[in-house]
């Protein structure tokens, strides 16, 4: 029987009255690859800033590991974070090797683990280099051998191949499937690529504010209607956000 890693229920979250996320419930096992898919401000980011528990004032219920993050701060550990904005000062004086070396602090020091974590992410040639010298892709790979010397085996991905290039994109998804398949990771990534998603995942959701799909990969891409209707009537949602939300304190969908 698969192990249940996340289980959202209910969870509503409001912006200034306006409800970003309204009663979106799902599931998602070991070892599963979801990709989310919705309109810029459709509640992906708040939806991963609620499991993090950084957004506190959320209705309904988030457990991870079986454990409700409200009453166990401590399960968020085995969680890692690759937002789609930077996290650090690219210019900060700190090397790879630094950097990652930060996933152990309340841990007990490990120079093999760092080390191991740096080669997973595919980043053994540049481990003493200064990350002001490091690509945009190169600096989600740091963020991700954070995360394994962390032993997270939960990842969230907030649409992180934003701003790089083609074949630093496609490295960056080969490394996603291996650490999905080998490593057992499991992951949930938000996407505008369709085509990655179809490609990576085994889970998909479509989301904006409501969950409009939650399912297997296959039967959303295979069947056209689902697809489309589950798209129109999100699309549809996007014009209504965007039009109240304009007369009620002019939101600003991509910090949603």
């Amino acid at each position: 029987m698969p192990t249940e890693i996340v289980s959202v229920e209910n969870l509503t979250y409001e912006y200034h009255s306006f409800p970003t996320l309204e009663n979106v419930t799902f599931k998602v096992n070991k070892g599963d690859f979801l990709g989310i898919v919705g309109p810029n401000g459709a509640g992906k980011t708040t939806l991963f800033r609620c499991m993090l528990n950084i957004l506190k004032d959320y209705r309904g219920t988030i457990r991870l590991f079986g454990q409700d993050i409200r009453n166990n701060k401590h399960v968020l550990k085995k969680v890692g974070y690759i937002p789609q904005k930077k996290v650090f000062e690219q210019s900060f004086p700190a090397t790879v090797n630094e950097i990652v070396s930060l996933g152990q602090l309340g841990r007990r020091s490990d120079k093999n683990k760092v080390s191991s974590a740096i080669k997973d992410a595919g980043l053994s040639e540049q481990s003493i280099s200064r990350i002001d010298e490091l690509s945009g892709g190169q600096l989600q790979r740091v963020l991700i051998a954070k995360a394994l010397v962390s032993e997270a085996t939960l990842l969230l991905l907030d649409e992180p191949t934003t701003s790089i290039d083609t074949e630093t994109e496609n490295n960056f998804y080969a490394l996603l499937t291996r650490l999905n398949k080998e490593k057992k990771i499991t992951i949930i990534w938000s996407s505008h690529d369709l085509d990655a998603i179809k490609k990576l995942a085994n889970k998909v959701a479509c989301i904006n504010r409501k969950l409009f799909f939650h399912g297997n990969v296959g039967d959303f891409f295979s069947d056209d209607k689902l697809m489309i209707s589950a798209y129109l009537e999100s699309s549809m949602q996007e014009h209504m956000h965007s039009h109240f939300g304009a007369q009620n304190g002019n939101l600003n969908s991509n910090d949603l």
